[in-house]
């Protein structure tokens, strides 16, 4: 970090308050019609907002965050490291297509692990969530783990899917589960026995993240590794079954289950098994990678510990390298915009509640965890509530508020940014009053944090990381179906300054994304973008 620096720009002048980036995630720039979460909710704030000058709209999916393709919906990680790292990096779901397209995946030490183990006659175990939502994994990369599995010579192979009905339809599992068994099937030729094992939904089997609820890696825990559940000749029938027996239920919150044979469970982790995590993401990864790795696991009674060789799909924690074993490099994102502000003495200030902390904090500083500069940074999490959000759409909005404006009010730190959860974890739900309420409780918050930062005379700057309250339901055929993923739209940029010292106008980027925000905001601390940074939204003078 000592190396980093950062010139002052020439012509600026210093103001007393903060400069304020409140990340409004999931909130999009919708269709503007009845479908658009944003646009129906009452947001007088965000409003008025929308008509100052300094404002843009900002591409957030896509090539735009280091996706494969203009079709791929942007997410919360990716958003946030184009926002920390100035720049566009090859993200997962692109890492991981090139790592398998070119075969080097099948080239790498873990690769050759599993070969052995197999050969030694363990089981290869596949767990991860089971879509083609492109945000955690992709259903075409499991098939080519698959494919390869059988041309290696691996004679037993279990895949744990996990149902996603977020990132994808919402009752849209057995369009992923039936392909994969009948892929299953066909592979199962020639002596060789490859079936699921066991699965559920990803909000309440194995993929909790941020720490936040640790009985949901546990059941998943007790389905893969122990078979313990409820029991189903087939994922297949499992899902139908719950489907039966309660009409509303989505995928992401269908129970674990397990598959069993007279009683057996059929995909048991053993001693000297192997398992993949084959999600890219790592949010929903590093807690069940540290079950499975960590001798002094303290996050629930695992009852027994398999002996196994386990890997990642990447490496989901670079700083505490979680973990210690993947099948793609993750994207080496250096230079972040945290490391120069740190370099150059900054004092900054990040929050957000559980669901989110992670993003302002390990995904903005280019995946990696705690502090740059303790000295120099304060991350607080607020505990997010353990409910489905659509109970308490508010979430912890206002909590979140009351700290940021007491910390402006303190006036000890230059840059502050925080993160409003809510359009995005209710978004997620698809219950339409429940997205407005939370589109509403950020807007409330905007309403709070405005009239601080012009007290202390600073710069608040709003935008999002990516869309999702902004489209609520889709028709088709004249039917409403509920949108529950990411969306396509652009987000809002604007900002709004108080501090009355700079002029401040519009640079007229082409095609502006999130990566143009870290030169952004160090412009509107003094200091010149540095070289390899996407231009800054806006020009001084």
């Amino acid at each position: 970090m000592s190396k980093l620096s950062l010139q002052k720009l020439a012509k600026y002048t210093p103001f007393p308050g903060p400069v304020v980036l409140v990340i409004m995630d999931g909130v999009g720039i919708g269709k503007r019609d009845e479908s658009d979460g944003v646009h129906m909710a009452y947001t007088p704030v965000l409003d008025e907002l929308l008509q100052e000058p300094l404002y843009a709209q900002l591409k957030a999916h896509g090539t735009a965050v280091g996706l494969p393709t203009d079709d791929d919906m942007g997410n919360s990680e990716v958003g946030h490291n184009a926002l920390g790292a100035g720049r566009v990096f090859s993200q997962g779901a692109r890492l991981v297509n090139e790592a398998i397209r070119s075969g080097k995946i099948f080239e790498g030490a873990a690769w050759n692990a599993l070969r052995e183990r197999a050969a030694s006659g363990g089981t290869v175990h596949f767990i991860g969530l089971l879509s083609d939502g492109n945000v955690h994994s992709h259903i075409e990369q499991v098939y080519a783990l698959l494919e390869r599995c059988a041309r290696d010579g691996m004679p037993r192979v279990r895949v744990h899917p996990l149902m996603d009905g977020r990132d994808v339809g919402e009752k849209s599992a057995l369009d992923y589960v039936e392909p994969l068994e009948a892929r299953l099937a066909a592979l199962s030729e020639a002596g060789r026995d490859y079936r699921i094992g066991s699965g559920g939904g990803r909000m309440i089997t194995t993929m909790d993240r941020y720490f936040a609820d640790w009985t949901v890696v546990e059941r998943g825990w007790k389905a893969h590794v122990l078979g313990e559940g409820r029991q189903f000749a087939s994922a297949s029938e499992a899902i139908k079954t719950y489907y039966a027996e309660d009409p509303g239920i989505t995928d992401q919150y269908l129970e674990s289950f397990v598959v069993a044979e007279n009683g057996n469970p059929v995909g048991t982790i053993e001693d000297g098994d192997a398992v993949v995590f084959f999600n890219f993401r790592g949010d929903r990864a590093i807690e069940i990678s540290m079950a499975f790795e960590q001798a002094d696991f303290s996050g629930f009674d695992r009852k027994r510990v398999p002996d196994v060789f386990y890997a990642g799909m990447m490496e989901y924690d670079g700083d505490a390298h979680i973990p210690r074993n993947f099948l793609v490099e993750p994207p080496a994102i250096d230079r972040t915009i945290g490391q120069y502000l740190c370099a150059a003495g900054v004092t900054s200030y990040a929050i957000s509640e559980t669901q989110k902390f992670g993003h302002v904090t390990y995904f903005w500083n280019g995946n990696n965890s705690g502090y740059l500069d303790e000295t120099l940074e304060n991350y607080v999490e607020i505990p997010s509530d353990k409910v489905t959000f659509d109970q308490r759409p508010w979430m912890k909005a206002a909590e979140i508020t009351d700290a940021v404006v007491a910390q402006i009010r303190q006036g000890d730190r230059k840059f502050i940014r925080l993160n409003f959860a809510n359009g995005d974890m209710v978004g997620h739900t698809g219950i339409p009053i429940a997205v407005r309420i939370a589109v509403e409780a950020v807007d409330l918050g905007l309403r709070r944090i405005l009239p601080a930062v012009r007290a202390a005379k600073g710069i608040l700057i709003a935008t999002a990381d990516h869309g999702n309250a902004d489209c609520m339901w889709t028709e088709k055929k004249g039917k409403r179906e509920a949108m529950v993923a990411h969306t396509l739209n652009p987000v809002p940029f604007v900002i709004k300054d108080f501090s009355e010292t700079n002029a401040l106008r519009l640079s007229g980027v082409e095609h502006p994304g999130l990566s143009n925000v870290a030169a952004t905001l160090l412009n509107l601390l003094g200091y010149e973008k540095p070289a390899e940074y996407d231009p800054s939204l806006i020009t001084l003078g």
